[in-house]
């Protein structure tokens, strides 16, 4: 709900209140058309929004909200083309001030004029991230999939990294399989909804926002509240995830001990390929163990209504055949400007539900077998910035396999901002001065004589010291490594002055064993200055014939630890130390733990060695 005070709440339950609507328009040439109740025809404003088809509860949702109003206006249509619509909410209180609560932000995608009328409809934010998705094996957190799609498509997230992360599956690393139905960043962001167990909206500012259903009833209506409704006669759960494993060609089913209810199906995750099967399973329950606390009757009813709910809000309903302690989330819900407010909550009878949404088999058109001779590629973009310094730094690292020993080529680009060091530079400036000449009189003090004198032009040379401040030139060095190796090239490495620059990058690579997964990594460094690579800069790819869509592990694992250096003093005194011991297994998904062991002492002994001789 959005956040209002309580003389808010308490007015909007009343049988009567006094409110009105009020809004702005601006257009992509900064004019603002402010409207008040007195410009909107009558009935004719709306705003619809919904996180959920019209039979069940999802995850991972991204649907985009509606709205569409008719004004008095003489604005004329042609400028309003993705002109944004911003209505206001006003509702008296009890004190005589008015609340105001925003409704959202919409681009105008339809302007008609009808006489005097303007007719307008608009959708928010959600639209512009139906844009091609470019990051087929971009590795990263799900926050890190959020910044790249809101970064991309030019929309603000709402939450912070760290409020992501204490979501469920907050902190898991991500990969996406590179053989997927991933067409755009919204088919992106569906996906990463799933893994967290919410859905994603554009909230009232504008702002990606992802949300959780409800379980606490914020709103109460009574029967006195609703002009009509109606609800299920059973009670919508869940006690079962399914995902189905593209590799495998199966369906992985996770339950609880108790198994009566619905299951909710996944489908082929692209997020959700990777890694070990515990992995996946900690994930998919840790999905379960939020919807199995879903517990709703499904209702639809038409309210008094109150615009500062929000989709995901949890409702009670009392009175006139509703169950007082059942509550249900607003799945979907219409405003109607000055008028009626519907919502509704959607779900399935789970003693209805068929055995086959148990554990759905039906995985048709799975099979990806690469055809001999058939051109793929694998797609690299960064989830994460990257700093650039003096030291090598992975920037890119991709992982393919084919089914022929081929040859394949590895291509990419990155835009680097690079920051030039200062460079001071010193020389000496020669030139020449020319005195003009000069007549001097009698009364002159440096006259020579009474009758005056002419003095004959005059040139000088003149030698002086200059120092001047430049911009300097960073270089940047590419180092290229192949399964472990480095690759002996003749040296790599761009210079640049301070400001953005492409860089690119490319190399054949001929070595390639059937069937084995390779790695191909890409290093920089850069001296003379710093540089910084933004989320999303970079993209690269390796492509050419019979890439195989399954990757197949080597089987090599590699750990590194790094001890932090402790000092034994002279009295040999006991010092505590921390070692921290990261492990982490590069594959697509790069699964990782750590050791951290505190508190270790360590002691010394010593004694006196008779040697013989004298003191």
């Amino acid at each position: 709900m959005y956040p209002v005070s309580d003389a808010f709440l308490t007015a909007v339950q009343k049988n009567t209140r006094r409110y009105y609507w009020s809004g702005k328009i601006t257009t992509t040439a900064g004019s603002v058309y402010k409207f008040g109740p007195e410009d909107i025809v009558k009935g004719s404003g709306y705003i619809s929004a919904q996180c959920c088809g019209s039979s069940e509860i999802e995850l991972g949702t991204v649907y985009a909200a509606e709205f569409g109003i008719s004004l008095f206006s003489k604005i004329d249509r042609y400028t309003l083309k993705e002109a944004k619509a911003e209505p206001v909410y006003h509702l008296l209180l009890a004190d005589g001030s008015y609340e105001a609560v925003p409704m959202g932000i919409y681009e105008v995608s339809e302007a008609n004029r009808t006489g005097k009328v303007l007719e307008l409809k608009g959708y928010d934010y959600m639209l512009r991230f139906e844009r091609s998705f470019n990051g087929y094996e971009t590795v990263g957190t799900p926050y890190d999939f959020i910044a790249l799609c809101c970064k991309a498509c030019n929309v603000e997230p709402a939450q912070t990294q760290a409020q992501i992360e204490a979501m469920t599956n907050g902190t898991e690393t991500l990969s996406i399989y590179s053989e997927n139905d991933i067409e755009t960043y919204r088919d992106c962001l569906y996906y990463v909804g799933q893994v967290l167990a919410g859905f994603f909206v554009i909230n009232r500012e504008g702002k990606l926002e992802l949300r959780q259903y409800g379980m606490t009833a914020v709103q109460t209506y009574e029967a006195k509240h609703r002009f009509n409704s109606s609800f299920s006669d059973f009670i919508t759960r869940y006690t079962a995830v399914s995902s189905t494993n593209k590799k495998t060609e199966t369906a992985e089913y996770y339950a609880l001990e108790t198994d009566d209810a619905l299951t909710m199906n996944l489908g082929v995750n692209p997020l959700l390929q990777f890694g070990t099967e515990d992995a996946r399973e900690a994930i998919c329950r840790n999905i379960l163990n939020v919807i199995s606390k879903i517990q709703y009757v499904p209702f639809d009813s038409d309210t008094i209504g109150n615009p500062a709910l929000d989709l995901g809000d949890a409702l009670q309903f009392t009175g006139n055949g509703a169950d007082a302690d059942q509550t249900a989330a607003i799945t979907s819900m219409q405003c109607r400007i000055g008028g009626k407010e519907t919502f509704k909550c959607v779900g399935k009878n789970p003693l209805l539900a068929q055995s086959k949404s148990k554990n759905d088999k039906n995985i048709a058109g799975l099979l990806n077998q690469i055809e001999a001779g058939k051109i793929g590629i694998h797609v690299f973009t960064n989830a994460t910035a990257f700093s650039l310094s003096d030291k090598d730094l992975k920037i890119i690292s991709i992982q393919f396999a084919s089914t022929e020993d081929n040859p394949m080529q590895f291509f990419g680009q990155a835009v680097i901002d690079v920051a030039a060091d200062k460079s001071t530079q010193t020389g000496t400036a020669e030139g020449s001065i020319t005195i003009p000449a000069m007549t001097v009189g009698s009364s002159d003090a440096s006259a020579t004589d009474s009758t005056g004198s002419a003095t004959p032009e005059t040139t000088v040379n003149v030698s002086l010291p200059v120092t001047i401040e430049t911009d300097g030139e960073a270089a940047v060095y590419m180092t290229y490594e192949f399964n472990d190796s480095i690759i002996e090239t003749p040296k790599l490495v761009e210079t640049w002055h301070s400001g953005k620059h492409v860089l690119s990058m490319y190399y054949p690579i001929e070595s390639i064993i059937a069937n084995y997964t390779n790695t191909f990594n890409v290093y920089l460094r850069i001296t003379g200055g710093s540089g910084t690579i933004g989320i999303g800069d970079v993209i690269a790819t390796v492509g050419g014939q019979s890439m195989a869509a399954k990757e197949a592990w080597d089987g090599k694992i590699t750990i590194e630890e790094k001890i932090q250096p402790f000092r034994l003093t002279a009295k040999i005194t006991p010092k505590d130390f921390t070692e921290t011991v990261s492990k982490e297994i590069n594959w697509v998904v790069r699964y990782s733990w750590s050791d951290t062991i505190q508190r270790q002492k360590v002691y010394g002994f010593a004694a006196f060695i008779e040697t013989g001789g004298s003191a």
